[in-house]
């Protein structure tokens, strides 16, 4: 187990290249504290002749966003028949979409909110449905993009359409679902546990909220009752299955129990690059469940392939 040599990619070119530093940095360091040899690539358009030259054993995936979990670096390191770790090809890129990703949701019966997808230029200045409702970019991750449009607004947010939007032209409105942040993570076949997010600057759990010091409170295991706990679990690791996912992925709900213990649960989005940052989520369910941080990363190399 020691003597492999892993190779962990980071960085790359997408809007969250500084968290995928910040996860590549503590994965590095925790793998060489395992007793693993470490190169670590900060990833360019270089990658797969970098990779040829270097000849590791495992490619441990710590790129977030799009060409690091959308399928394109897997088909890469496919290619070169180097194992690595997360989702394969296929399911990366399915969850990748998010509008995709709720179409197999729903057909294996997992509860997602009224959306439709549209080019960011038609939507104009008449709600494409009743507020309030979000506008998120199809592509995208860490919150990059997202658009709450509260009731009463008169009229879409105009930098949806302006030359400032950096997020591509295929947007997904989605029905805006009140309620609490729930977040699950699988671990292989494993469902882990379930954490409530409350972000500590406002409703909205946005870049800042996840990613700096003090920008949210992880409630882990969240207080809600066991019935709906159980249930997260159930559809964290059913939206796990469906769309094929591999190694670790984590699943996003909304839970609206303000009339009723019972409420409204949600689906929202899978990401099969969790974040492996100090204040990531899925590094701590896999504590509650018993896994220092350098047991998890461990299984993470130990878990990886290719034919994922």
């Amino acid at each position: 187990m020691g003597s492999k040599h892993v190779a962990v990619l980071m960085g790359g070119f997408s809007s969250e290249r500084p968290v995928s530093l910040s996860s590549g940095t503590a994965c590095a360091a925790a793998l060489e504290a395992e007793g693993y040899q470490v190169t670590r690539i900060d990833v360019g358009r270089d990658v797969a002749e970098v990779l040829a030259a270097l000849k590791p054993d495992v490619a441990f995936n710590a790129l977030h966003g799009p060409f690091g979990e959308d399928g394109t670096i897997q088909g890469v390191l496919e290619y070169l028949e180097i194992p690595y770790t997360h989702s394969g090809v296929l399911a990366s890129a399915l969850a990748m979409d998010k509008a995709q990703a709720k179409i197999v949701a729903k057909d294996a019966g997992i509860a997602v909110a009224e959306a439709r997808v549209m080019q960011r230029f038609d939507i104009g200045s008449k709600h494409p449905i009743a507020p309030p409702y979000v506008v998120k970019p199809v592509r995208e991750g860490s919150s990059f993009g997202v658009v709450i449009v509260q009731e009463g607004q008169s009229h879409p947010p105009q930098v949806i359409g302006s030359s400032e939007w950096r997020y591509g032209d295929r947007v997904m409105v989605e029905k805006y679902v009140a309620g609490r942040e729930l977040t699950c993570g699988v671990m292989g076949d494993t469902v882990l546990g379930v954490t409530e997010v409350v972000p500590q600057s406002g409703a909205f759990y946005d870049y800042d909220a996840k990613y700096a010091a003090g920008g949210s409170k992880h409630v882990l295991p969240a207080e809600i009752s066991p019935n709906i706990y159980q249930k997260i679990q159930r559809m964290a690791l059913r939206a796990h299955q469906a769309i094929g996912c591999r190694g670790v992925s984590r699943s996003d709900f909304r839970y609206d129990d303000r009339f009723s213990e019972d409420g409204e649960l949600i689906w929202l989005e899978i990401n099969t690059q969790p974040g492996m940052t100090p204040t990531s989520l899925v590094p701590e369910m896999a504590a509650l469940a018993g896994y220092s941080f350098g047991d998890f990363v461990r299984w993470m190399v130990e878990d990886a392939s290719c034919l994922r």
